[in-house]
């Protein structure tokens, strides 16, 4: 769902109206930018749709983690290793 100029709300009306915003974007599914001296500072989100941005980071991380043991198990078929002094020597340590 697009964020429109009515979901970005000053940090004094959030304060004011701050039930009513929760409940929005609870039963709506709504998000909320809180601004303050006209800068974003904040969203409000659904427990549950945080809860799967969190569940997709992870997922993106692991993506890349086995990415990287593909790559490190195709440079083994491949004989493109090193020995530990050359990485020393590639690292300067």
């Amino acid at each position: 769902m697009p964020i429109t100029s009515k979901d970005i709300i000053s940090l004094s009306d959030a304060r004011a109206k701050l039930t009513e915003l929760c409940e929005e974007v609870r039963t709506q599914g709504t998000e909320k930018i809180i601004t303050k001296n006209g800068g974003s500072c904040a969203a409000l989100i659904d427990a549950g749709r945080l809860d799967h941005y969190h569940r997709l980071e992870r997922e993106q991380i692991h993506v890349g983690l086995l990415q990287e043991a593909v790559k490190g198990l195709n440079d083994l078929k491949r004989k493109r290793t090193l020995t530990l002094a050359q990485l020393k020597t590639r690292h300067g340590r």
